[in-house]
């Protein structure tokens, strides 16, 4: 959530700060703002809303300077407002701070600097920065701000600009995101790769603890002990096109149609010319499989829905238990976890806080730790014992498409991979469903094809409905609770999936005349089951839709409306029912007049608990 953009070097910051920021608008927020050194002068504006109200504002008054920081910011401490809007002062507006995260402590630094006479203008915690940073100062920026982060409890990615150091900028990483890109004579600081990918592919990952302190003629690290440190310079390989439309109407649509690529991508990666499974970032042996005794799948949202289908792959592939737990829950549960025990955590940002939070927790007790993740170089890849990236490329829009689908495709290689390592699969299973995976790509590119324009009919039958329901049993049920995020991240519809055998236990209840529920049939050995759970919805009055394959023309007795999708082998097809339910969504949030690629009160990179 929020973005950080800070430049520094001969030409004007404002454009290039503003470029940044409309390149991470994806990140989701509430407003923008900042600020600038110009003749030994601080130069700040920020403002309420959209960002265009930033930009319009310094068309018509610009600001100048060649040093700069800037920041949209996703409310937190305080209501969306100007005050509360970044960046933030000292008393004496010279110096300007950015903040992405949260300050734990913040109400008893803040009851100190009251006491020292300091005045507080705006509800947040990031103003204690500071006025902590100005509480620091003797002359030295660098030392200051490094004095002030010491005191500080919580996540944050920093940018500081002061108009007594007019030639530097400092930045620091704790807990939160922030990369260091390297021009020529010229540096920038962001939150993501797309704020300055059009000007340099040339990065650094800052790591966790990290300051940096910047300057036309170069840039110095220091590490969380304020000792010089030295990191890798990495070069970004995708194009900066992929971090644009191309001629889409929303970066969501793009990411759905990219998705049979991005699937390729993870897996013909994975296989060499015999068709086994290598996977070169897992270094797990057969005696170290057999060693553990329990599995865990961790992670948050859309990712934790991944988690599921993953759970019932890797327990059949495996024969051991498997549990899946929301990241935010699993820090405040009694888990059993010991060297024993393998902690699979997953986050498409690789930032995630709670899933960060509790990768460190479960390592702490001995667990080893396998990530997926589709960001090179994030906290969680770093951190791990065993890595495993989804190359799905940059996901843009915030509701999340292809990222999901990867993540499945590293869960079935993973199940491949282990159980073939373990011997609890057989080379026959093992070949066939190599196969059945090899082919996926192509029914996916189908789908989508064939369901456009029946997703836009029911996106019309949906949009004015007061709630929706999504039914199925087993992985199917996993898929309905995917479906039911993205349609209420985009519409706004209060969706909900249910377990289709448990609507006799009380959800039922909720069907009234016209409800729509739709219902994902596609696991043979439960369909006639599922069938049954169907007609007890229409009979209480519900517009039953039916998602199913070829083979069930049967479905269309009992359901208003029927679609048929491609058939895969039933362990295989939430990577391809999952496909039209975010149509469904994508359409539905279009018809509602909606910003599909920015839903309301959502962040695309959740780093604050």
């Amino acid at each position: 959530m929020c973005g950080i953009v800070g430049y520094i070097g001969q030409k004007e910051a404002s454009r290039i700060i503003l470029e940044g920021l409309e390149k991470l608008e994806y990140r989701g927020y509430d407003s923008s703002g900042m600020a600038t050194v110009h003749q030994n002068s601080l130069l700040t504006r920020k403002f309420k809303g959209r960002l265009t109200e930033l930009i319009q504002n310094i068309d018509e008054k610009p600001l100048f300077g060649q040093t700069g920081i800037g920041h949209t910011r996703w409310a937190t401490h305080g209501e969306p407002s100007d005050i509360n809007s970044h960046p933030h002062t000292n008393n004496q507006n010279t110096l300007a701070v950015v903040h992405n995260g949260i300050i734990e402590n913040y109400l008893p630094l803040k009851n100190d600097l009251i006491e020292e006479g300091y005045t507080f203008v705006s509800e947040t915690d990031t103003e204690v920065i500071s006025h902590l940073i100005d509480y620091y100062y003797t002359g030295d920026l660098l030392s200051a701000v490094q004095a002030a982060t010491q005191r500080l409890k919580g996540a944050y990615a920093l940018a500081i600009t002061s108009s007594l150091h007019p030639d530097e900028l400092i930045a620091v990483r704790y807990e939160s995101p922030l990369i260091l890109g390297i021009g020529e004579d010229e540096y920038y600081i962001a939150s993501d790769i797309p704020a300055f990918l059009s000007r340099t592919r040339k990065v650094i990952y800052l790591e966790n603890g990290d300051t940096v302190r910047l300057t036309n003629e170069g840039y110095e690290i220091f590490d969380s002990s304020h000792l010089i440190a030295h990191r890798d310079i990495q070069e970004v390989k995708w194009d900066v096109d992929s971090a644009t439309k191309e001629g889409y109407d929303h970066f969501m649509l793009k990411e759905i149609y990219q998705q049979p690529e991005a699937v390729r991508n993870t897996l013909n990666r994975r296989l060499d010319e015999n068709g086994e499974v290598y996977l070169e970032g897992v270094h797990l042996t057969k005696e170290m499989i057999e060693s553990f005794n329990k599995i865990y799948i961790v992670a948050c949202g859309t990712a934790y829905h991944a988690g599921l289908i993953g759970k019932s792959v890797l327990e059949k592939a495996l024969k051991i238990t498997v549990i899946a737990d929301v990241a935010s829950e699993f820090r405040y549960n009694d888990n059993l976890i010991d060297e024993q025990t393998l902690v699979i955590v997953v986050s498409q940002s690789g930032e995630t806080a709670d899933t960060l939070a509790s990768l460190r927790e479960a390592k702490a007790k001995g667990a080893r730790i396998l990530s997926i993740t589709n960001v090179v170089g994030s906290a969680v890849a770093r951190e791990s014992d065993d890595l495993l990236y989804t190359w799905a490329g940059p996901e843009i829009a915030v509701a999340s498409t292809k990222a999901y689908t990867t993540q499945l495709i590293a869960f079935y290689m993973l199940a491949l991979y282990f159980g073939k390592l373990k011997g609890s699969l057989d080379a026959h299973s093992y070949k066939e469903h190599v196969i059945e995976l090899q082919s996926i790509d192509d029914s996916i590119e189908d789908t989508i094809s064939q369901s456009m324009e029946i997703a836009k009919e029911i996106a019309e039958e949906i949009k004015e409905a007061p709630s929706l329901f999504y039914l199925g049993r087993g992985l199917d049920y996993y898929t309905a609770l995917e479906a039911s995020l993205k349609l209420k991240e985009l519409s706004y519809i209060h969706a909900e999936a249910f377990a289709a055998g448990e609507l006799k236990h009380g959800t039922i209840a909720l069907i009234e005349e016209g409800t729509p529920v739709i219902t994902l049939a596609t696991q043979d050995d439960i369909y006639e089951k599922t069938v049954s759970n169907i007609k007890s919805v229409k009979a209480r009055g519900a517009y039953a839709i039916g998602i199913t394959t070829h083979k069930h023309k049967d479905m269309e007795q009992v359901c208003d409306k029927v679609i048929y999708i491609n058939t895969t082998t039933s362990t295989y097809m939430p990577l391809i029912s999952v496909i039209l339910t975010q149509l469904i969504a994508y359409y539905t949030s279009i018809a509602k007049g909606n910003d599909v690629d920015k839903p309301r009160n959502l962040a695309k990179s959740v780093t604050v608990e």
